[in-house]
């Protein structure tokens, strides 16, 4: 069984500093919570804010693309959850025939965004997700290493200092 949801949020992680994408039943109460990269937030929150740039950025060239190619994307799913990595699957309508693209659950969200599609999650994956969630309240599971800790706070650091008015000299 699927269930249809919705983007809700993006969020950032206080424990980890890493930017958490909240999907939302439609018809229901439940969240779905998937950690995701920086730059795959970015594309996420630039959609749900309508933040358009002069130059289109990599989701949204795909999505041209596909659209001179009178390519359709009608829904994406994120369709299993498997040592910690969720997986998602685009579904591309070609002349009729549907064909199913493997991705990241956040680069599906970017690409359902602009076009419409609809983000359904299958229930197995909300019920491991629940019981993943179980596990690292326990403490049996830790999911980023001091690494990967200080990787996160110095590229955070670094999006900080960033002036808004030197990124506008560069053309997109």
């Amino acid at each position: 069984m699927k269930v249809k949801m919705k983007v809700q949020a993006i969020a950032l992680d206080p424990v980890s500093n890493s930017p958490v994408m909240l999907l939302k039943e439609e018809e229901g109460e439940r969240t779905l919570p998937i950690w995701i990269g920086l730059l795959e937030a970015t594309a996420i929150a630039t959609r749900l804010e309508n933040i358009q740039f002069s130059r289109p950025m990599t989701h949204d060239l795909l999505i041209n693309i596909l659209d001179q190619l009178g390519i359709k994307i009608p829904r994406i799913e994120v369709c299993d959850l498997r040592d910690n990595t969720y997986y998602a699957l685009i579904t591309l309508d070609i002349d009729g025939r549907e064909v199913k693209i493997d991705a990241r659950p956040s680069d599906a969200v970017a690409i359902a965004l602009r076009t419409g599609a609809e983000i359904w999650v299958h229930e197995e994956v909300l019920e491991k997700s629940k019981l993943l969630e179980e596990e690292e309240k326990k403490g049996e599971i830790h999911t980023e290493s001091a690494e990967q800790d200080q990787d996160k706070e110095k590229l955070k650091e670094l999006l900080e200092k960033l002036d808004p008015s030197a990124i506008s000299k560069y053309k997109m």
